[in-house]
């Protein structure tokens, strides 16, 4: 068995998750990254994107959708995010309707103010995002 590190995921609403994991793969601002055990020390601002955990003992991953945030890693990793979800909580149909919607006002609203360009932005990536954990993944041999 590899080595393993406790990984804490922390939402204002719950402690979304608490285990050992060997590795956690997060979006972060500069892309992709992956932490293990003795990792070196690092503290990273993510970005809304899938988080891919392989636990403690196990080949197989589990998948979530994270909302930006930022990761601490040090001699166990926690995740303070704002919202977290796993794909049974994730209700698809809404997200279907939020990611139209932002395509549609992103389409209309060219010359808009560049704040509200961005929370429509954000808010199509969270739909985006939503529907492939929904779905297993955008890692996942379809």
């Amino acid at each position: 068995m590899a080595d393993s590190i406790r990984l804490e995921i922390v939402t204002p609403e719950r402690l979304f998750y608490d285990n050992d994991v060997e590795l956690v793969i997060v979006r972060t601002l500069s892309g992709d990254e992956g932490f293990m055990a003795r990792h070196s020390w690092a503290c990273k601002l993510l970005d809304i994107g899938e988080i891919w955990i392989q636990e403690a003992g196990s080949k197989d991953f589990k998948v979530g959708a994270i909302s930006g945030g930022f990761i601490d890693v040090k001699t166990e990793i926690t995740i303070f995010t704002d919202s977290a979800e796993w794909p049974g909580e994730i209700d698809v149909e809404r997200s279907k309707s939020h990611k139209e919607t932002a395509e549609a006002w992103l389409r209309t609203h060219k010359d808009a103010d560049e704040t509200d360009i961005l929370k429509a932005r954000i808010s199509f990536n969270k739909a985006l995002t939503r529907m492939n954990v929904a779905a297993g993944g955008s890692r996942r041999k379809r």
